[in-house]
């Protein structure tokens, strides 16, 4: 990966500005789309024993990949538009997870935190 979070940020911008389609793109539209896109993403995997959606991901990869790249554009996009730096808003996330799921409790284990 070579393409910081910034980078992406400032391409994807100077797509929708270049279409004036930020009169489009207000916080509520933009997460019913990532909505929308992510269950074009899920659609690949539905009805899919768990041994049978990694072969379909295999098989499949070009066309997830363009579903996941849409999940990300917009998910930047709306992070953008609020004014949240990503890359900082994930970094909290994870040492926030960090601490609700630490490694000795929550290793090989699918528990939520509150009941490790």
């Amino acid at each position: 990966m070579n393409d910081s979070i910034g980078e992406l940020t400032r391409d994807i911008r100077s797509f929708v500005d270049a279409r004036d389609w930020r009169q489009f793109h207000a916080p509520k539209e933009l997460a019913v789309a990532i909505t929308a896109e992510a269950g074009e993403l899920l659609q690949h995997f539905v009805w899919q024993s768990p041994e049978q959606s990694i072969e379909r991901a295999r098989l499949r990869q070009k066309e997830i990949a363009g579903e996941v790249a849409d999940v990300a554009i917009l998910l930047f996009e709306l992070a953008d538009n609020l004014g949240l730096d990503l890359a900082t808003v994930i970094r909290e996330k994870l040492a926030l997870n960090e601490q609700r799921y630490p490694v000795a409790k929550a290793r090989g284990s699918n528990r939520k935190y509150n009941e490790l």
